[in-house]
């Protein structure tokens, strides 16, 4: 597909929303665009962005995903990544990169700061949501990411798991702890997946968070565990016609698919014509 067919599959809905959420948005500033985009992360092709990230990418855009959530550059320069975004009219919603904190902070900030990521997200491991002291810690160490990135212009985000929603201390949720730790400025981006895996209803905790969250992740598939596989949605137990529509602060709708039985692109297919069929996402390719 050339250039210009690629770039004829926009709508100008999605261009607006592409468009405005690659910058954070103003203090205050709220979604209100109902539905919002559609995204992928990028993990869901981890093996075939390690053999060809670029070549992937070139599926990525003619499937009409508009814009992705960055998981790692496998080998690439930053500079030579955002020009083929640029080229393919893919947005960069976000990126999934280590909190910048500590001695790494500054070469994962510039590196970043190349690719033109303006919100960096990540996760705390399983481990950090053993005890209250550990999960303050935790906090501590995204707090100290957010102070690193502001000079940058960069947002950090965090990223759930199911360890989060699973454990509680004293009655509060290891969630809710980490949550009243971390500076407002952190933005949330929810893994419904992962939370109602912990024992949530994602629905309830999106209505929750208000505009605090301005991402989701979305998959399906049976909510057991770290190694499920997923399946087309509204196949599995999530509910994600009701995930959808939760929240009209959210401002990207996420694809992400850990591994499957199914094939990949296929899958995501599948998932990009469900959402914007459905009227539950806007992208690239209108579907009938």
């Amino acid at each position: 597909m050339s250039q210009l067919s690629r770039r004829s599959l926009l709508t100008s809905a999605a261009l607006l929303a592409a468009g405005s959420a690659l910058a954070a948005p103003a203090a205050g500033a709220t979604n209100r665009r109902c539905p919002s985009p559609i995204a992928l992360q990028m993990w869901s092709l981890n093996d075939q962005a390690e053999q060809d990230l670029l070549g992937t990418l070139d599926k990525v855009a003619a499937i009409g995903y508009v814009a992705i959530e960055s998981y790692d550059l496998y080998d690439n320069s930053p500079k030579v990544v955002r020009a083929h975004l640029d080229n393919l009219g893919l947005g960069l919603c976000s990126s999934h990169a280590p909190f910048p904190s500590g001695p790494d902070a500054k070469s994962i900030l510039d590196t970043y700061a190349e690719l033109g990521s303006r919100t960096l997200v990540w996760s705390l491991e399983p481990e950090e949501f053993d005890s209250r002291d550990a999960i303050l810690r935790g906090a501590d160490r995204i707090n100290e990411a957010v102070v690193n990135a502001r000079p940058y212009g960069m947002r950090i985000g965090y990223h759930n798991h199911f360890a989060e929603f699973r454990n509680s201390f004293n009655g509060q949720q290891a969630y809710r702890i980490l949550l009243n730790a971390l500076d407002p400025a952190v933005v949330i981006e929810l893994d419904t997946y992962w939370a109602q895996t912990g024992g949530a209803d994602p629905v309830k905790v999106l209505r929750s968070l208000g505009r605090r969250v301005e991402y989701i992740h979305i998959k399906d598939g049976p909510a057991t565990g770290m190694d499920d596989y997923m399946v087309p949605y509204g196949t599995g137990t999530i509910d994600v016609d009701g995930i959808a529509r939760a929240n009209p602060d959210v401002r990207w709708n996420i694809v992400e698919m850990d591994r499957s039985h199914y094939d990949m692109y296929w899958l995501l297919n599948n998932c990009y014509e469900y959402l914007v069929g459905r009227g539950l996402a806007v992208g690239r390719r209108p579907v009938s």
